[in-house]
């Protein structure tokens, strides 16, 4: 047999590819992590750097440090002819062997390495054979070595010194830059923050008269040519909610120009000059940015007549106020800028705000009607995956007095109350619900009433129910629940047959008496009385001394408006100016109480005469806590009672 070959011996390059193989077949084996969560978690990441990088240095960094020999040892194995390399640093000697083996040795300072070998015998032609390199030991770790010492206290001292200043700079940067304006500007290149008119449903008046707007910065040329002045200032007017700053941001993107949006809280500060250093700011951004619309949302709050502040003409506020209106009509002309401002207040704005050359024009923005809250309903509804039997007509009709803020509040929580019960699409139902919800509140679930409380609950309902039921000029009832919400422990839900803009006085008065059934029905039943009336009395109260001192409805004091629509606040509470008279405050408490008797003995009349329809009520809101408008309306068929005339929206359409 043929004699095995000795194995032959492995060379450090061989070792290191060997290792370099192994490496890589043991990542190959690693199994790979998800990718959404590698590259997601970033300390994963930095994990994995920190064991590639540890592998590396185990596997590639050399295994030993050079051996130390002796200077004699050198010079023998160099006159051996066995070192091929040597490296001078210095007093250091590193000699480089067969096989890439390095020693080290030291010979002695400030001696040439020849003259040192000399000493031990070393011929010129043995040393000849040997590569030797001199390096000169000037580098960065020579230097870091010799001068850490000294330079890292230097540079511990000057990191503390530089974030010392640093803290002192911001605060200082924070003083220089505290009057300027902090208004947020809409780039009208951004589609993600872009509004246009389409997406502002309702408010068809108030869109046409801001169509003139857009079309002046669209196209200002031609009104300048023919003498025209669009007008500077737009004061939008309207109940919270109704989409004053959706407006006015429409206008911007419509037109196409930057928007800078404030409210007027923002430029009022404990220190003197800031509001008015804010305003100059804002107006010189708008000016190099113009044409633009600057928006100050709630005007008010900075706009409100001067001379009536604690500091006199030298309140922050009216000083504000002083550079709105220099800045809006003073002595620089601004063509290209155009102020538009939202509150809800207007009665309480200077005078000087609403001159020509400043807020000369005025929008005003109701609260929708029927067909306006059914388009409204529609925008909101347009990322939500609505059943089929959704009528957005039905729930427009059901809907009077709300806002559109609370139209969007109603679709959201109802595609809420869709999830929660994890369903893939909104239902009429889930819309019925949000309205209560957004009107008066979730349900009380954990508030269990016991059973007295809960036969008072549904005597007080339907003592409501009843009389706006009876009365010609009340609105007729929807629904009936002694399930609390909010801050109520049941609901009677009325609704008008059609929307209005005006309400009249016999209205007043049932509307009075209705609320006052509750309140009869408890007396008349249980002969006592509890606190759960105490919201309908404080409603009936004011309405009736509105009536005499505000609509002028009263037959003694005649058309009189003794009372502003708003008054001053003092500790929290509404304070009125009295500019009447002792007698006449007599007088008006007089009326307030013919008003309240008179509607007292309308509806107390009906409970009396209608007991037993009451007890019917009663009795039926007990069993299923609530009631809809169709059996509540066969009930009082039942008893002889014909319901109102329900009109038929869908034909008025």
């Amino acid at each position: 047999m043929p004699k095995n070959k000795a194995p032959e011996k492995m060379t450090e390059k061989s070792k290191q590819h060997k290792k370099k193989t192994e490496l890589e077949g043991f990542f190959k084996k690693m199994p790979t992590p998800p990718k959404g969560d590698w590259w997601g978690n970033m300390t994963s990441v930095f994990l994995a750097v920190l064991i590639l990088y540890t592998l590396y240095s185990f596997f590639f960094a050399p295994q030993q440090k050079p051996e130390d020999i002796a200077l004699s040892v050198l010079a023998n194995d160099i006159q051996s002819g066995l070192v091929q390399e040597v490296l001078v640093e210095g007093n250091t000697l590193t000699a480089t062997y067969a096989e890439d083996v390095k020693k080290k040795s030291k010979k002695e300072t400030d001696v040439a390495l020849s003259e040192t070998l000399s000493y031990y015998g070393i011929t010129p032609e043995a040393l000849a054979k040997v590569k030797i390199e001199v390096k000169d030991e000037t580098g960065f770790k020579y230097w870091f070595f010799n001068l850490a010492p000294i330079l890292l206290p230097l540079i511990l001292i000057g990191v503390f010194i530089w974030f010392l200043s640093k803290q002192v700079k911001q605060g200082g940067m924070q003083a220089f830059t505290f009057g300027q304006s902090k208004a947020r500007m809409v780039d009208p290149r951004d589609a993600t923050q872009r509004i246009t008119f389409a997406d502002v449903a309702g408010a068809k008046e108030a869109k046409e008269e801001l169509t003139e707007i857009v079309d002046f910065l669209k196209n200002p040329k031609k009104f300048l040519d023919i003498g025209a002045r669009i007008p500077k200032g737009v004061l939008l007017m309207g109940a919270p909610g109704t989409g004053k700053t959706l407006l006015g941001r429409a206008v911007a993107g419509e037109a196409g120009v930057p928007f800078f949006s404030i409210s007027g809280s923002e430029f009022v500060e404990m220190f003197v000059g800031v509001g008015a250093s804010r305003v100059r700011d804002l107006f010189h951004m708008a000016k190099h940015a113009a044409p633009a619309i600057i928006f100050v949302d709630e005007i008010d709050a900075v706009g409100r007549v001067r001379g009536t502040g604690v500091g006199g003409g030298n309140d922050e506020r009216e000083q504000t106020l002083n550079q709105i209106l220099v800045e809006m009509d003073g002595f620089e002309p601004n063509e290209k800028v155009i102020v538009m401002a939202a509150t809800n207040r207007p009665d309480v704005l200077d005078p000087a705000l609403l001159r020509p050359g400043r807020f000369d024009r005025r929008v005003m923005i109701d609260l929708p009607d029927r067909s306006d809250r059914e388009a409204i309903l529609k925008v909101h509804a347009r990322k939500k995956p609505l059943a089929e039997d959704v009528n957005l007509l039905v729930i427009a009709e059901r809907t009077p007095g709300f806002s559109g803020a609370d139209l969007y509040s109603l679709m959201n929580e109802g595609a809420i109350l869709a999830a929660r019960e994890s369903r893939k699409t909104v239902a009429q139902f889930d819309l019925i619900r949000s309205i209560e919800k957004v009107m008066l509140g979730p349900e009380r679930k954990s508030h269990v009433l016991n059973r007295k409380e809960k036969e008072i609950t549904a005597y007080h309902e339907a003592g409501h129910a009843i009389v706006a039921s009876i009365l010609p000029y009340a609105d007729p009832v929807h629904k009936i629940s002694i399930i609390s919400r909010g801050r109520a422990a049941g609901y009677t839900l009325k609704l008008p047959l059609e929307d209005t803009k005006m309400q009249s006085k016999n209205e007043f008065l049932d509307d009075i008496a209705v609320s006052l059934g509750g309140y009869i029905a408890e007396k008349e039943v249980f002969k006592d009385l509890t606190t759960g009336p105490s919201n309908d009395l404080q409603v009936l109260s004011a309405l009736a001394r509105d009536m005499v001192t505000k609509y002028g409805m009263s037959d003694e004091l005649g058309p009189m408006a003794l009372e502003g629509e708003g008054g001053r606040t003092l500790f929290g509470r509404g304070v009125s100016d009295k500019e009447y008279s002792d007698e006449i405050s007599a007088k008006i408490d007089a009326e307030v109480k013919k008003i309240i008797d008179g509607s007292y003995k309308k509806a107390h009349d009906i409970i009396t005469k209608e007991r037993k329809l009451l007890d019917a009520i009663a009795a039926r809101l007990m069993e299923v806590e609530t009631l809809e408008r169709d059996e509540f309306e066969k009930i009082l068929i039942a008893n002889g009672i014909t319901p109102k005339v329900k009109k038929d929206i869908e034909h008025q359409a």
